[in-house]
């Protein structure tokens, strides 16, 4: 099953000093993917950071994450999806965050799993199959 990788295992691979091609290490070996939301997470997250050589690293990382790892855009079948699990999330009281319900729309959409340091907010989701990374000593 492909894996939708969550914005939170890419910020743990860059404060660990991993590189990208590690990424194998931590996550099943499956097809990886992202949601558009999460590369404007990762991009958001370089915009509001004070410029140093880490940010600049951080950058690097950023851009080379948005080169190899497939996006997947947030079209109208994952709007659906999206509508249907922010509507049974909220009325069963157990919402999430804007960001990861897209999130869990998009891998939910695509028949993905998900790869996430946030298995707590994911796990809501009925039907969604969460991976929590195994991070290297």
């Amino acid at each position: 099953m492909a894996l939708l990788i969550d914005s939170s295992v890419f910020i743990g691979m860059e404060r660990r000093g991993l590189r990208i091609d590690d990424f194998r290490r931590i996550g099943p070996d499956e097809p990886a993917f992202m949601a558009s939301i999460t590369a404007s997470e990762l991009l958001v997250g370089v915009l509001r950071a004070t410029p140093s050589p880490r940010t600049t690293a951080r950058g690097e990382f950023v851009e080379r994450l948005c080169r190899v790892i497939p996006i997947i855009p947030f079209d109208l079948m994952i709007a659906r999806v999206h509508a249907r699990l922010w509507t049974g999330l909220a009325a069963a009281g157990t919402p999430i965050g804007p960001a990861d319900l897209i999130i869990a729309a998009t891998a939910l959409g695509q028949d993905h799993a998900i790869l996430t340091d946030n298995a707590r907010e994911f796990r809501r989701v009925s039907g969604l199959v969460v991976i929590e990374p195994t991070w290297p000593e």
